[in-house]
């Protein structure tokens, strides 16, 4: 997060750190930039290529914010999570421009996660939590599992095409209203050599109040070898 992998997406937008306030900025603000949106429009795509997912919605372009101080001091070790249309949001706020916000809540499925670090003799553990349920003032569930994988093998990571066992089932990002920004923080471990990672019958029963830290202390994982996050809030805030 934060860090240009080899592999990530580039984009025509533009990126603005620190705060909290994300704009989506009207085509007809600038000359320049609306010369550019109509030409855009004239070929059916959007600012940046991809084609436009509401033709019926009032030309505009979005500005990808990435995180401030403290949070961004999190993202290390270039890990990759990637959603379609964003490309990697590590390190960034969710944008409410194209409903990304929404689509990430109800739409879009797991992301693809890529370590180009990844040493292909070993395998991983990726742990994806919001350590801010229900909410960051008040996170008592805190941490809220949103998907586990053990056995990932670096080989994979390498290209983003997990093929882990699944610990968890992948569970979309939907903070509750005005409950402000979550963050949805991505860990990826190392995993012992012959260590077979599983959860406790009385962890199974719940994804919430989840003792993460009990976890990696129980199978030995240490830190994280990459750690990244992104935050979204509800949708209609």
């Amino acid at each position: 997060m934060g860090t240009q992998g080899p592999g990530k997406r580039p984009r025509a937008t533009e990126r603005r750190g620190g705060g909290e306030v994300i704009q989506c900025a009207q085509a007809g603000r600038m000359e320049l930039l609306g010369a550019v949106l109509l030409a855009a429009s004239l070929l059916g795509t959007t600012a940046w290529g991809a084609q436009a997912p509401w033709p019926d919605e009032p030309s505009h372009t979005c500005f990808f914010q990435t995180l401030g101080s403290p949070d961004s001091e999190f993202c290390r070790g270039d890990l990759e999570v990637i959603y379609p249309q964003l490309g990697d949001v590590g390190c960034s706020y969710i944008p409410q421009c194209h409903q990304y916000r929404w689509r990430i809540s109800r739409e879009w499925g797991s992301p693809r996660v890529r370590y180009p670090r990844a040493d292909k003799s070993k395998k991983y553990v990726l742990v994806l939590v919001d350590p801010d349920a229900p909410s960051r003032a008040d996170p008592k569930n805190r941490f809220w599992r949103h998907w586990l994988l053990a056995d990932v093998r670096g080989t994979d990571l390498r290209t983003g095409d997990l093929k882990g066992r699944v610990l968890t089932d992948y569970v979309r990002p939907t903070p509750p209203p005005r409950s402000g920004y979550h963050r949805y923080q991505l860990r990826l471990y190392e995993q012992p050599a012959g260590q077979h990672i599983a959860l406790s019958p009385e962890e199974l029963l719940s994804l919430g109040a989840w003792a993460m830290e009990s976890f990696v202390e129980r199978f030995r994982l240490g830190s994280p070898v990459a750690s990244t996050q992104f935050l979204t809030k509800h949708h209609e805030d």
